[in-house]
């Protein structure tokens, strides 16, 4: 019987991860209790007492097995941890865990269910120390002198190109180690099944769009791929939470990859963030519903994407040339028929909603006509060119 609860107990700490990511209530508490684990803890003595006096030579090994495991003190040696966007209580006591700063997730989730200031734990890199109680864990996260703040903010429809440089001046990273790492999307965790189109096209496999925008805590030893992996993981759960996949397919009638295509159209194109729906409604309506004979884009920003991305200098729209335009070589040229082989920046949430669930219309033009950015949306060239009238008297074209 001595030999079944050790044996139960072992499992106990190899599941320690498992276990609480399994079990989590959706506010990140754990199901457990410390009235569950004393309630257990007196019913093991009393049926060891009705056993006789002699099974309480194994009383503290069942002790060990009901009582939370736990240190004793503010801990050893210094450790950093980081804790992700979004994360749970349970993910942090994960964090923890493995770490070595905590002796059981349980420590951790207990102490925080204790203290309603656990809720104020923000994401980011906190410098703690191993071996510490799941009490005083709990306690360094919520002084601010435990975080270690070295955050960067990567703008919305930035490119990837864009956010290496951004990241390469903020870390020492050179930008050439970004560059490697992002040469494997899948390796930085971007699922394969992402890289699938509906329309036919070759897909070429690239970071571009997978790079969420949002303000980023850098660990003071991370690597380019873990900052890039960082970046992708979000965007993962910003996506995941939105049913941003199932939607486009179920609604859109295209691959995630062709949606997230036209969210970065739309971030690059749209001059307020009430247009980008109303601009990824007219990407739909060129490319899938036949709007033009040629049954493509006609927008500038795929030229200038093609520009960056061969170290070219960006142009505005009145400075490009005819050969600009149309040229045959550029796989992003305006004039290629279908959707772009990829995305063009790393659109933001607002931008993916557009693209998810953008709102009813045939328009098919649409032009910027205030210096605030807005645009008039038309379905016939002949009334673009009322707007583009309007445009003109503004002084913005």
């Amino acid at each position: 019987m001595m030999d079944d609860l050790d044996l139960g107990f072992d499992e106990q700490e190899r599941g320690e991860k498992g276990k609480h990511r399994r079990g989590r209530r959706k506010d990140g508490r754990s199901g457990g209790g410390r009235g569950k684990t004393v309630l257990a803890l007196l019913l093991a003595v009393v049926l060891l007492g009705g056993i006789g006096g002699g099974a309480f030579y194994g009383f503290d090994r069942i002790q060990n097995y009901f009582v939370t495991p736990d240190y004793d003190g503010a801990g050893t040696e210094d450790v950093t941890v980081q804790i992700p966007q979004g994360a749970f209580l349970a993910d942090m006591a994960v964090a923890l865990y493995d770490a070595g700063v905590i002796k059981s997730t349980k420590a951790f989730i207990e102490a925080a269910e204790d203290n309603s200031r656990s809720r104020n734990i923000q994401p980011g890199t906190y410098k703690l120390r191993k071996q510490m109680s799941g009490e005083n864990a709990l306690t360094a996260m919520l002084d601010p002198q435990s975080r270690i703040v070295n955050g960067v903010t990567i703008p919305e429809g930035r490119t990837a190109k864009g956010i290496y440089k951004l990241l390469s001046e903020h870390t020492d990273i050179p930008v050439k180690e970004f560059e490697a790492a992002a040469k494997d999307p899948e390796k930085l965790g971007v699922p394969d099944w992402w890289f699938t189109r509906n329309d036919g096209k070759k897909v070429k496999k690239s970071i571009e769009g997978f790079l969420f925008p949002d303000t980023y805590e850098i660990p003071p030893d991370a690597t380019a791929e873990a900052i890039l992996g960082q970046m992708v993981d979000h965007f993962l759960t910003v996506t995941g939470q939105m049913e941003f996949a199932d939607r486009v397919q179920k609604e859109r009638k295209i691959s995630p990859y062709e949606a997230l295509i036209v969210a970065s159209l739309a971030q690059a194109e749209a001059g307020t963030k009430k247009d980008l729906g109303k601009v990824a409604r007219v990407a739909y309506n060129r490319v899938y519903r036949g709007g033009f004979d040629c049954t493509c884009l006609e927008m500038d920003v795929t030229v200038n994407y093609y520009f960056e991305l061969t170290g070219q200098e960006t142009k505005t729209s009145g400075q490009m040339t005819q050969s600009d335009l149309d040229n045959p070589k550029n796989p992003y040229n305006r004039k290629l028929p279908g959707m772009i082989p990829t995305p063009i920046n790393n659109p933001g949430k607002e931008a993916l909603e557009g693209a998810m669930d953008p709102p009813n219309g045939d328009w098919l033009f649409f032009v910027a006509i205030d210096k605030e950015g807005n645009s008039a949306f038309a379905e016939t060239y002949a009334d673009h060119q009322k707007n583009e009238a309007k445009a003109r008297e503004a002084g913005i074209i």
